[in-house]
């Protein structure tokens, strides 16, 4: 399928049926780069098919569901209670697509998805995000939900609690699936976790919750995750406890809690996210009594990431439609790709929605080093999330504003995706903890024993690994200077300095992994340049008075 032509005569450039995957000229590389070209050979099909998915009936679906969000029902007509949320046909169906079709919430726990024998890595699950997050951004949230979710249980909950829930938890059929939720903030405990007062009271060997919760994204989930207090006299986190919240009992009934409204939200407008009090709800614990909040931080932090994803998909859709649009859109008799200042501004775009492509990626083949015992790869995972969710979900509310100035003014007309995109743009920011806090998350995790100099050898390891001699010399270079700044800034405890620090470190790791992927092949190369501009204009200080003479034939590499 390819885009309409109709912009040949009216010059309103439209993308519509072109492939999500197929259009942006690096990704197969970029994947066959992380996963090698057998298991890329064996999963692309499902790639490819994706991509002409999210370039036609998921950018339908998606801006129907958006302007159709789902409503909550109190009670059914004969006056009895209902509590639960109505959901478009549009947004089942979106649902259809990625729990069912692409297994996106089951990839990383089972084996069977696309009829594989082995559990599918990281990468691939985070890159088929990649590309549906393109069009819809909400869903991706009760994804990530149910997806960290059976994660979090799979590690921490009793081999009796798993096998209770995992088969539903992983389903592929909508209609036996159990969705997953996070349920932690309250009114007065937002970014301060240890403030939760929501009790947990433990009655003949069972407990039950009763208490507010404020922002409960997919409300009606089967199955949230809820911290509470197990003693109300032992303050802060370390009181807190992690427990499995059923939304029905054994004998079929609703537990004992209400969703009491639903939040009339910016962006994500396609998924519900509502308040809830418990009054007494049951529920299971979950791992070590005095261990909660410790058990909560793995979802958190998967849904940290997730948020880093979908924010670099976003940023990547941008990317793509405004060369689009600069490719076939004239102005002044000529392409607007040869303006000097739309291909000024491109080349910014595309900087900084590579840098957090490739920051995302080599998070995930982390993330998979990891989860098998890789120390060395927990402690640069724990520094790379924050970084990642910090940044990646600032520079995406520009990249959106970037997107939607180069399509002019149709940009700004609901017809098309750029307002949902820059609306859903500012909730990553904000979720799953704000800038400050992600920023002061991450001095935390470079104070913690030697993560500091773990993350330091790593870089310069990868570079002596991948790297000619005169690049080589830049990027030891500009990891000192790095280093040497962030050392002494921790040192003196200057909590100020926080989210410079984390800035300046999402684009040193992605410097250096950008040039990584460099030497793969010569369809790569091009990203040693990306690595030297991130040095020079996102690390290096420029002169306001200097003329910025940029070679600007990178963007040539992306048309």
């Amino acid at each position: 399928m390819g885009a309409n032509l109709n912009y040949l005569l009216n010059n309103i450039p439209d993308s519509k049926g072109l492939n999500a995957y197929t259009r942006d000229k690096f990704f197969s590389k970029l994947l066959e780069f992380y996963v090698g070209k057998d298991l890329l050979n064996q999963i692309e099909n499902k790639f490819v098919e994706l991509g002409e998915c999210v370039g036609s009936e998921v950018e339908d679906l998606a801006l129907s569901a958006d302007k159709h969000p789902p409503k909550l029902v109190k009670r059914l007509r004969d006056g009895s209670s209902s509590n639960t949320v109505q959901k478009h046909p549009d947004f089942i169906k979106l649902e259809k697509i990625a729990f069912e079709k692409f297994g996106l919430a089951a990839m990383s726990h089972r084996s069977g998805v696309f009829e594989m024998q082995n559990i599918l890595p990281p990468i691939i699950k985070y890159g088929l995000t990649f590309l549906f997050v393109q069009n819809e951004f909400g869903l991706c949230c009760p994804v990530s939900m149910t997806d960290s979710l059976t994660r979090t249980l799979k590690k921490f909950g009793d081999e009796r609690l798993i096998n209770k829930f995992f088969d539903q938890l992983t389903s592929q059929d909508l209609d036996e699936l159990f969705q997953g939720a996070m349920f932690m903030t309250e009114q007065h405990a937002g970014s301060d976790v240890g403030s939760i007062d929501t009790f947990a009271e433990n009655i003949n060997g069972q407990w039950y919750l009763t208490g507010d919760k404020w922002f409960c994204s997919n409300p009606d989930a089967d199955l949230a995750m809820v911290l509470a207090r197990y003693d109300k006299k032992t303050k802060g986190t370390k009181g807190l406890s992690l427990f499995l919240l059923p939304k029905k009992l054994e004998n079929g009934q609703h537990n004992n809690y209400e969703i009491i409204r639903l939040k009339d939200k910016l962006g994500g407008r396609s998924f519900a996210s509502g308040e809830i009090r418990l009054n007494k709800a049951f529920a299971y614990i979950v791992g070590e009594k005095k261990e909660g909040f410790k058990q909560m931080t793995d979802m958190i932090n998967m849904s940290r990431l997730s948020n880093g994803v979908r924010a670099s998909g976003m940023m990547q859709r941008c990317l793509q439609e405004s060369l689009f649009i600069a490719k076939t859109r004239s102005a002044f008799n000529e392409k607007i790709i040869n303006l000097p200042l739309i291909r000024k501004q491109l080349l910014k775009m595309l900087i900084i929605t590579e840098a957090s492509r490739t920051m995302v990626f080599k998070a995930a083949d982390i993330l998979e080093k990891a989860d098998k015992g890789d120390t060395e790869a927990q402690k640069i995972f724990r520094i790379i999330t924050p970084l990642i969710k910090f940044r990646a979900c600032r520079d995406v509310r520009k990249i959106a504003g970037d997107a939607m100035e180069i399509r002019g003014g149709s940009g700004y007309i609901e017809e098309w995706m750029d307002p949902k995109i820059l609306r859903d743009a500012h909730l990553g920011s904000i979720w799953e903890g704000t800038s400050n806090i992600i920023s002061l998350d991450t001095i935390r995790a470079l104070k913690k024993a030697d993560n500091l100099h773990v993350l330091k050898t790593f870089l310069i390891n990868l570079v002596h690994e991948r790297s000619i001699k005169e690049n080589e010399k830049v990027l030891l270079s500009t990891i000192d200077e790095v280093f040497n700044f962030v050392f002494q800034e921790i040192k003196d405890d200057y909590e100020a300095s926080s989210r410079q620090i984390t800035s300046l470190l999402y684009y040193l790791c992605s410097a250096v992994f950008l040039n990584a992927e460099s030497y793969y092949c010569t369809s790569l190369y091009h990203r040693k340049k990306i690595s030297e501009l991130i040095i020079k204009y996102k690390i290096n200080e420029n002169n306001p008075l200097q003329r910025n003479e940029i070679d600007y034939k990178l963007v040539n590499e992306y048309l």
